[in-house]
């Protein structure tokens, strides 16, 4: 099955321009609309995950990362946990959008 890319520019190769710090916030503002969608709006709470789950993805590719793979790849299956109802980890949205909400911070303050 061919998933259809949901950021066709960052896929090009936008996001492979951004630091960890910047890419990583740009997960956390997924992950918030999920949680914001959460419960309320199938719809919306499904397109942010997809989303999400892309750019979690697009991280993981990114060769200057290999240091972090694991990092990453442990904070995309606590995502797709939470997403889930948490039964694995007892994660929630809400943790996870704290998580991530450091580094947009970060990206914000050029660090």
């Amino acid at each position: 099955m061919n998933m259809a890319i949901l950021h066709k520019n960052l896929a090009d190769g936008r996001w492979f321009e951004l630091s960890l710090m910047e890419q990583l916030g740009n997960i956390g503002s997924e992950v918030s609309r999920a949680q914001s969608a959460q419960n309320k709006d199938t719809a919306r709470f499904q397109n942010a995950t997809d989303r999400a789950l892309e750019l979690f993805d697009l991280t993981l590719s990114d060769a200057r990362w290999r240091g972090r793979l694991t990092e990453v790849g442990r904070a995309r299956e606590v995502f797709c946990d939470a997403v889930l109802g948490g039964k694995e980890y007892g994660s929630s949205l809400a943790d996870i959008n704290r998580y991530f909400t450091h580094f947009a911070i970060a990206a914000r303050q050029g660090r």
